[in-house]
């Protein structure tokens, strides 16, 4: 099957079948992506995930059209985004022309209660799911509930929240780095000390002993 039929069905099935938003698709996404295609590891669909959710607008179009880049270039990124938003743009529409009033309707209702409980259930599905590749060390945990702390405790703006670890992570990464290679340059340096105090001197003596 040609790749840019492949984008526009996965997505395409993903907006239809995917009830309350970006985040509940992320479960479906991640086993089509990783375990089905084999697109892509899990430490990368992580780091499309964060990269898509600190963009603005839906993190489903963002994925739609970071994925679609990714294999096929710009044609893929927009046949992608195509995909997924034509179900939720069609469906709205049949709404709006049929559907008066959604509020006195109790089928509607009813159905719109248990795809909240559906949608519900894939979100917990997802933080599930993507914990074990998120969580490798202690700095990603601390960062985990501190940032669940800012946005649902302290009420913080989700965007000022994702920028305080955007920086605390460039901040993270350079100090670290720069750790690993002093410690690195002192290993070198006292396994040369090692070597030249093991080194025979002139006389046929190690370590220029008599």
């Amino acid at each position: 099957m040609n790749i840019l039929t492949e984008l526009f069905i996965l997505f395409f099935k993903l907006g239809a079948f995917t009830i309350g938003g970006g985040v509940a698709m992320l479960p479906l996404l991640q086993n089509t992506l990783i375990h089905e295609k084999k697109w892509f590891s899990e430490e990368e669909f992580v780091d499309i995930v964060a990269v898509c959710q600190s963009l603005p607008g839906v993190i489903a179009i963002n994925m739609a059209t970071y994925v679609g880049y990714k294999k096929k270039g710009f044609l893929g990124s927009l046949i992608s985004t195509i995909g997924v938003v034509l179900p939720s743009f069609v469906m709205i529409l049949l709404i709006a022309t049929f559907i008066s009033n959604l509020g006195d309707n109790r089928i509607v209702m009813g159905a719109m209660a248990g795809l909240r409980a559906a949608a519900l259930g894939l979100v917990v599905v997802a933080v599930i799911q993507l914990s074990s590749a998120v969580f490798k060390g202690k700095w990603t945990i601390v960062a985990a509930v501190l940032s669940f702390v800012l946005i649902a405790v302290f009420r913080i703006n989700t965007a000022y929240v994702i920028l305080l670890f955007v920086i605390l992570g460039i901040a993270s990464a350079t100090v670290g780095g720069r750790l690993k290679k002093n410690t690195a340059e002192e290993a070198k340096a006292e396994e040369a000390g090692m070597t030249d105090g093991r080194k025979p001197s002139e006389d046929g003596t190690e370590g220029g002993g008599r």
